[in-house]
């Protein structure tokens, strides 16, 4: 995959779940095995987390060269740290193991798109 394939598959993600957690956060949770319900404040919680993302890929779509560079490893950053939150959550108990293991598993993935992009680079 090159690299200008890479950004916009890696930006693609980002924005449809960005937008969904942002338009629609109860159902964005709900379709990683959150439950909105037991916690109030976690449409709050997604819509932080959606902007993030897509500011992320708007950075990454809008920039060039070593810029854009910044912006894949800004996004990496965060990729890793969303793992690691999410298996944490899952090991200490407060996320079931299905929600631990899809919103990890979705964050690895942008981790990989990510290095694909950065490695292309």
């Amino acid at each position: 995959m090159d690299q200008r394939t890479a950004v916009r598959n890696l930006a693609a993600v980002r924005l449809a779940v960005g937008v969904g957690a942002w338009v629609a956060p109860r159902l964005a949770g709900k379709l990683f095995g959150l439950d909105a319900r037991a916690n109030p404040q976690s449409p709050y919680l997604a819509r932080l987390f959606g902007a993030r993302d897509v500011a992320l890929a708007w950075g990454a779509l809008s920039s060039e060269g070593e810029s854009q560079r910044r912006w894949l490893l800004a996004g990496l950053a965060c990729d890793l740290a969303d793992t690691a939150a999410g298996v944490a959550a899952g090991r200490r108990g407060y996320l079931p193991k299905v929600a631990s293991t899809l919103v990890s598993a979705t964050a690895l993935s942008a981790v990989g798109l990510g290095a694909a992009a950065l490695r292309e680079g």
